[in-house]
């Protein structure tokens, strides 16, 4: 009965979900683009292709990044085979064509409707699917199922909030989890709560996240933004959600830490104007990355524009790891003393800003929103402040917290205090970077397991 309820509800939320595509495209163009790939209508593969197809599911921005280095270890391991990646998302999408460029094939995921779903299945052919982290999607899931397509869930995480939620569902939940060949789990909690609701086979790998690494020429321009920026004060608040670069403002005016700057990093593109006009409404001297041009010198070379965020079907030419501006072999002008906040209005540098900075504060956790990746900040070596709100990822806060590599403060005026504190207390903010990177490089290793179980299924 709920199988039946839930395609009747698909039919009737197909045309407003056509309709929402519309809308978001006012703000970010890409959601107009390759809609019919929504309801399963994409190129797929040559009939006379016969090589193994490996698909990966990652939603949007977090989840691509997540999956690059197990997409490149599968490309190492499997080099016969050709990788799928789908998304939900223009800037999941942009980020995979950055990230991989033409190694990969690329479309959107179709809508959880039977014939949708089906005509993916055939189009593509899979060997094996793989979806990230909380993707599950009923239909999607019998499907597979039925196309004999073996379906893993990935780098997979339940947090006592969804696990509330979903158990609500008592047997419609263990049927749709059950669904599921592998079920791969961050860590034992997770596997615990997703056997709780029905998967079979779990195993705990750890998380794919801490696999993520900053190329050294990323780091290294962020290295240049912090000479041109000088001696002063720097943290960064990446990945702050809509309404929560109000309340870091607030934080960044409570601080008292003269000259300090402030590089706030909008988690969606199509609100870095927004979040521009409310910087300048603030009466604050604003400064965006994409306008912080390089000054050439003698010697060196200019460096190429940010990469475009459209992205198309199939083959892309963009090749991952292109330049952009502020790379190294450019020497960058200085940013002008009174600038209060840098604008980091760009895509695929969010390893950068965390070397430009002293600190990180990680978004999304202000507000009841979840959190955000705190890893890659950990990763680089930056110490790091997270708000209370962190049930998406609540293992990695608690274990950070345990290493001493991150302090997690209840509100801007707490966020204000630990600021004004840290920076007062340089000896302890090292201590706290050591320690960040240090549990970074500990819980490294999940992707080679992943690769090992996979192996058995391709």
């Amino acid at each position: 009965m709920l199988r039946a309820i839930y395609r009747a509800a698909w039919w009737l939320i197909a045309p407003l979900a056509v309709l929402r595509l519309f809308l978001r495209s006012r703000r970010e163009r890409g959601y107009r683009e390759h809609i019919g790939e929504r309801f399963g209508y994409s190129a797929g593969r040559l009939p006379e292709d016969d090589a193994p197809l490996i698909w990966v599911h990652a939603v949007s921005v977090g989840e691509t990044r997540a999956a690059q280095p197990l997409v490149d270890a599968l490309l190492a391991a499997r080099p016969d085979a050709r990788i799928l990646l789908t998304h939900m998302t223009p800037g999941g999408r942009a980020t995979g064509e950055q990230l991989f460029g033409n190694r990969v094939l690329r479309c959107y995921l179709p809508y959880d409707m039977p014939r949708a779903v089906r005509r993916f299945l055939r189009a593509w052919r899979p060997s094996l699917g793989l979806v990230m982290e909380t993707e599950v999607w009923p239909t999607l899931i019998d499907e597979c199922k039925h196309a004999d397509v073996p379906l893993v869930l990935t780098n997979a995480r339940m947090s006592a909030r969804s696990f509330r939620r979903a158990a609500k569902f008592g047997a419609g939940a263990r049927e749709v989890f059950g669904g599921f060949t592998r079920v791969l789990a961050q860590s034992p909690a997770d596997a615990e709560r997703l056997t709780a609701l029905g998967a079979r086979n779990v195993a705990v790998l750890g998380n794919l996240k801490f696999d993520m690494a900053s190329p050294p020429a990323l780091i290294a321009r962020g290295r240049d933004w912090r000479r041109a920026i000088g001696a002063r004060p720097v943290w960064v608040a990446a990945s702050t959600r809509e309404g929560e670069e109000e309340l870091v403002l607030q934080a960044l005016a409570a601080m008292n830490v003269p000259g300090a700057l402030l590089i706030l990093v909008p988690r969606h593109p199509q609100r870095f104007d927004e979040v521009a006009a409310l910087v300048e409404r603030k009466g604050l001297k604003l400064a965006r990355r994409s306008q912080w041009a390089p000054k050439a010198m003698p010697g060196t070379v200019a460096a190429a524009p940010a990469p475009a965020l459209a992205s198309v079907s199939g083959a892309s030419t963009g090749a991952p790891g292109a330049a952009s501006a502020g790379s190294a072999g450019s020497a960058l002008a200085a940013l002008p003393q009174d600038v209060d906040v840098l604008l980091g209005d760009s895509m695929g540098e969010m390893g950068a800003y965390y070397a430009a900075a002293d600190l990180a504060f990680i978004g999304g956790s202000l507000l009841p929103l979840g959190g955000q990746n705190l890893i890659e900040a950990c990763a680089v070596g930056v110490p790091v402040l997270i708000g209370p709100h962190v049930f998406n990822f609540t293992q990695a806060t608690a274990d950070a917290k345990a290493a001493g590599a991150c302090a997690q403060v209840q509100d801007p005026a707490d966020l204000a205090r630990t600021l004004h504190a840290l920076f007062e207390d340089k000896p302890r903010r090292v201590a706290m970077g050591a320690a960040a990177a240090a549990f970074a490089s500990r819980h490294r290793g999940a992707t080679a397991r992943t690769v090992d179980v996979l192996s058995t299924l391709i």
